[in-house]
C-alpha cells in the first residue's frame, strides 16, 4: 500500500498547490462522486487527478509501447477461478454459452456472445498495467472497444455510470467496478479478449475483462458478466462504485 499512498500524496502536494487548475477543471468531472472530498485529505489526490485527467483531454492517450517492451511475466492479482456455477458451466464449454448481458438505462438491452464480440471491430493496444499494490507490466490486449457496445445498446439520457458485474467473489462480497461514461467511451477502453494474441487465459479474467488504461488495475474488472448504465451509483453495493472501494476505502478514481 506504500506505492499507492506516496501516489496520493504527491498528488494532494500538487491539488494545494494548485487550485486554479483544479477548479479550472471541475466543469468536467461528475458532481456527484461516491465519495466525500472534505472528508479525507487523502481524496483530493484522486480529485485532481480526476480534473486533470479531464482538463489534458477526454482522449488523451495512456502511453503505448511496442513488443519488445512486453514484459515476460504478468501477474495474476485477485480471483483465479471463479465459483460462479453460470460463468463455471460456460467456461466447460468453450465460453460458447457465455453471453454479457447489457442494461440498465439503455435504450436497447442487450446479449452478446463472444463470437458477436470477436465479429466488431478489433482494437490492439500494449500497454502497462500498474497495481496498487506497487507493481506493474506491460502486455499486448486486443478487443472491442466498449463505446462499439455502447452505441449498438443507446444509452438513456440519464446514463452516468457502468457497472461491471463480475463472476468472481472475495469472501461473501461479489466483485464489481464502475467508470463514468467519458471513460466508457475512452478509445483505449476495450473488452479485451486476448492478450498477448492468445486467447484470454482464465486466471486473467477469461472470457472477457475490462480495460480502462489510464486507472489503477483493481479497475480493471475480470469476469465480467454483465454491464448495467445507471444514473448513480447510490443503492449499487455500500455505494461507494466499487468492491475494493466498499471494503477498504480504495479511491473511486484511480488515475494514473
Amino acid at each position: 500500500m506504500k506505492h499507492r499512498y506516496s501516489r496520493r500524496l504527491i498528488l494532494t502536494g500538487l491539488a494545494l498547490a494548485t487550485p486554479a487548475v483544479i477548479l479550472g477543471a471541475n466543469r468536467w468531472l461528475p458532481q456527484d462522486l461516491p465519495w466525500d472530498l472534505p472528508d479525507s485529505v487523502l481524496n483530493s489526490g484522486e480529485w485532481l487527478s480526476s480534473r486533470m485527467h479531464r482538463l489534458i483531454g477526454r482522449k488523451a492517450l495512456a502511453r503505448e509501447y511496442t513488443t519488445q517492451d512486453i514484459s515476460p511475466v504478468f501477474r495474476t492479482n485477485g480471483a483465479t477461478l471463479p465459483k460462479s456455477p453460470q460463468w463455471a458451466a460456460a467456461a466447460s464449454e468453450g465460453f460458447e454459452t457465455w453471453r454479457l448481458r447489457i442494461g440498465g438505462r439503455v435504450k436497447s438491452p442487450g446479449q452478446f456472445s463472444l463470437a458477436d464480440l470477436k465479429s466488431l471491430p478489433l482494437r490492439r493496444q500494449i500497454t502497462r498495467h500498474d497495481c496498487v499494490e506497487g507493481w506493474s507490466a506491460i502486455c499486448q490486449w486486443g478487443g472491442v472497444p466498449l463505446s462499439s457496445l455502447l452505441n449498438q445498446v443507446g444509452l438513456q439520457e440519464d446514463a452516468r455510470y457502468l457497472v461491471f458485474l463480475c463472476a468472481d467473489k472475495f469472501g461473501p462480497w461479489q466483485y464489481y467496478e464502475s467508470i463514468d461514461m467519458i471513460d466508457a467511451f475512452h478509445p483505449q477502453t476495450i473488452l479485451a479478449y486476448d492478450m498477448n494474441q492468445d486467447p484470454l487465459r482464465i486466471k486473467h479474467g477469461a472470457p472477457c475483462r475490462l480495460r480502462v488504461e489510464r486507472q489503477l488495475g483493481y479497475k480493471q474488472a475480470k469476469y465480467i458478466m454483465q454491464i448495467n448504465a445507471v444514473a448513480t451509483l447510490a443503492g449499487i453495493g455500500d455505494g461507494n462504485g466499487g468492491m475494493w472501494e466498499d471494503l477498504a476505502g480504495y479511491a473511486w478514481y484511480a488515475g494514473i
